[in-house]
């Protein structure tokens, strides 16, 4: 490459995790502060609620990369941006799965050599190789940051529909497919993340704990036990079963509301000016 970035990693701002040409970026002080934010921003630092960006390098040897749609922060190098959609048919197919899974229709493709930068999350980023899940890998909604080229998008439903419904799940899942890299955003931090491996086995969770699963599992939505006196006694209702052979990322407790907040949402609440009166 025939350019030269300065002052990307510095006393504020580190690499905390790399697979192969992936990079998270994480600010460990957010200096470009104001005197109505610094507070905010500095409490927000210490609870480890900081700025997370996706750094992704293509050596041009036709290496492409998939995103969000709006998530380029800015490139360097030769690269090109399509749209990805190779006909009126596919891009029809896109918005039906753009629709179902929350995530955006159409996701740029770049495609060249150089670096792409994306925008700013406060979420935590994972990266995870799509080939070390069995028969891929399936995601909560609105989790899909970046992928490579090579990896599958497919969009798969759970079993028994009507109780997903009534237990106010969705329907439709993302699942990834293939080989390749894959970045997601997630509200909990991957150190604290539990990995449960099934053979042949059964995992019952209450609530959306799951962050993804192996696409080789079986996701259904089931009552706690076999009959509703039985579900009024235990106290629990509705649970997400997963059977089968395979593996599951698991939140060990409910996040807060705060980490579901939007970047733009937090830096509005930060730049918010602070009143200077002061009561007694």
């Amino acid at each position: 490459m025939s350019f030269k970035i300065r002052n990307l990693k510095n006393e504020n701002r580190d690499i905390i995790s790399q697979l192969e040409n992936y990079s998270v970026l994480e600010y460990d002080k957010d200096a470009s502060v104001s005197p109505h934010n610094a507070v905010t921003e500095y409490f927000m630092g210490q609870m480890g609620v900081k700025r997370r960006q996706l750094v992704v390098k293509l050596d041009g040897n036709g290496s492409t990369l998939i995103t969000q749609a709006g998530a380029m922060q800015w490139i360097a190098g030769n690269l090109d941006a399509t749209s990805g959609v190779k006909g009126v048919g596919d891009l029809l197919g896109k918005m039906v799965k753009g629709a179902v899974t929350k995530e955006t229709a159409v996701k740029p493709e770049y495609k060249g050599k150089g670096i792409i930068v994306l925008e700013p999350t406060y979420k935590f980023i994972i990266l995870q190789r799509v080939e070390e899940w069995s028969s891929g890998l399936t995601i909560e909604d609105g989790m899909f940051l970046a992928c490579d080229g090579t990896v599958n998008q497919n969009v798969v439903a759970r079993s028994n529909l009507s109780s997903a419904v009534l237990g106010g799940e969705g329907i439709f899942n993302l699942s990834l497919q293939g080989s390749g890299i894959v970045a997601l955003e997630s509200n909990v931090p991957e150190s604290e993340l539990l990995q449960v491996e099934l053979e042949n086995d059964v995992l019952k969770i209450d609530g959306n704990l799951a962050v993804c699963w192996s696409s080789s599992l079986d996701f259904t939505v089931e009552r706690s036990t076999k009959s509703l006196i039985g579900s009024a006694i235990s106290g629990e209702g509705l649970v997400n079963v997963y059977r089968g052979t395979g593996k599951v990322l698991l939140c060990p407790v409910a996040p807060t509301s705060s980490l579901y907040l939007s970047t733009n949402t937090l830096a509005a609440k930060a730049a918010a000016p602070q009143s200077n009166t002061f009561r007694r």
